[in-house]
């Protein structure tokens, strides 16, 4: 029996009761991209870029120009002589180009078919107003796509994931490498920049498989084996570090699940998003909640789904969205545990089970720091079933709803019940009212 939490069919916190299904992509759908606060784009592995309405759910346009599956995607402004800004995206394909596209017309800025591989990340760094494509080179372009600097080759693996860091920085996955390079615009007075490797990191024991920035002091990288450290953005220094996610000795407060044994699959990092506070980590089936402060993991889910999570991102509230490799999409709640007074208090793996004896001051030592620290919990609070397969992420677009795209080929728009009804009913009443003043005219 799966251990995954169920909920039940009324699910009265779950706003999104209304779901439209937008049908266009022929493969996989890999990406979503919001391109303002209506629009957003989708693509995948058949190669075309859909722009999506995501109030209506209308397709506004479909751009084609790649002839293998689509790698990576960037939103992109570019600002003209004329000063008005340009909605644009990048995208990165398997055919060894890179198209810049205008999302008003859906026609081709430019397009680029000088790579020696594949690119599998875009990064834009709106300050320089410039942006890099990661594969087995990190290259720096304009808007107009002239190359301003790369870097020599770096390995056949290539750049697996960029986020930009302070000072004009960057910080490369190559592997289990990270390796930060530095930007500077040349001295000769041309518009060519300089790329500089300023430092490799080697403290992953194992493939970097995300990374995130949470500000500009902090950046947090995760790896296949379930690895999570905390980065000095200014310094890269080693702030903190997590290696053990799955295991009930670090994390007593969580019902223990025995297993002999974890498979690499089961503890790696899927995903890392932030909000000033905490980081969550997508780590195998479970969700993590990791607080920058305490340094410590304060909340849980080792079994948020069925199979691995791909993707999950804090709303503005307390809630978190996750989606999985078995089609659900899932919202929780990161609630306080009411803590009751004589609530005996676990110090560590063997007191946990019941074996040996604690020593009495580092009981009442963790009984005190236990009295102060707030206990958290991760509460399942909606369940939105829809897709068939694997549903590999999704945008929160507030108000408007949540899309998520899927393996099964689908894009999703779910949508507040409650606020589409009112909205429904507003419009009814509009019409009521202009037949009636019609009807007075008449």
């Amino acid at each position: 029996k799966s251990s995954v939490q169920t909920i039940g069919e009324e699910q009265i916190q779950n706003p999104y009761t209304e779901l439209l299904v937008l049908k266009g992509h022929q493969d996989i759908v890999r990406f979503l991209v919001q391109i303002d606060d209506c629009r957003f784009a989708s693509a995948g592995d058949d190669g075309i870029i859909f722009l999506w309405n995501a109030q209506t759910g209308e397709k506004l346009c479909e751009l084609h120009g790649h002839t293998h599956k689509i790698t990576a995607i960037a939103p992109f402004s570019s600002s003209d002589v004329t000063e008005e800004n340009t909605d644009l995206i990048i995208t990165a394909s398997a055919d060894r180009t890179v198209i810049v596209w205008d999302c008003t017309s859906g026609s081709q800025i430019h397009k680029v078919s000088c790579f020696h591989s594949t690119v599998k990340c875009l990064t834009v760094l709106q300050r320089l107003n410039v942006w890099l494509s990661g594969g087995s080179d990190l290259c720096v372009w304009n808007g107009k796509l002239d190359l301003l600097c790369k870097t020599s080759h770096l390995t056949d693996a290539g750049i697996s994931a960029l986020v930009e860091l302070p000072k004009n920085c960057v910080a490369a996955a190559v592997g289990k490498e990270l390796i930060i390079f530095r930007l500077s615009a040349s001295n000769d007075g041309s518009e060519s920049w300089n790329i500089h490797e300023v430092k490799r990191l080697v403290d992953h024991q194992d493939n970097i498989s995300s990374l995130v920035s949470v500000n500009d002091l902090i950046f947090v990288t995760g790896s296949h084996i379930g690895e999570l450290i905390v980065w000095d953005a200014l310094d890269w220094t080693k702030q903190a570090s997590e290696c053990n996610f799955w295991d009930s000795s670090v994390h007593p407060d969580v019902q223990p699940e025995i297993k002999l044994s974890q498979s690499p699959h089961e503890t790696s990092v899927q995903h890392l998003t932030s909000d000033e506070e905490c980081v969550f980590a997508a780590v195998g089936k479970g969700i993590y909640v990791y607080n920058l402060q305490m340094k410590r993991v304060i909340a849980c889910q080792r079994t948020a789904h069925d199979s691995s999570v791909l993707h999950i991102e804090k709303l503005p509230n307390r809630q978190l969205i996750s989606c999985s490799e078995d089609g659900s999409v899932r919202i929780w709640e990161l609630r306080e545990k009411q803590q009751l007074p004589a609530e005996p208090i676990p110090t560590g793996f063997f007191n946990m089970w019941g074996f040996g004896r604690a020593n009495k001051q580092a009981s009442q030592a963790a009984k005190k720091m236990h009295e102060n620290t707030p206990v958290y919990f991760l509460e399942l609070v909606g369940d939105l079933i829809g897709h068939s397969s694997a549903v590999q992420m999704f945008l929160y677009f507030g108000e408007l709803g949540l899309a998520t795209c899927s393996a099964d080929h689908l894009i999703i728009l779910w949508k507040d019940g409650e606020r589409e009804s009112s909205l429904r009913s507003l419009t009814l009443f509009k019409k009521l009212a202009q037949n009636g003043d019609l009807q007075l005219k008449l």
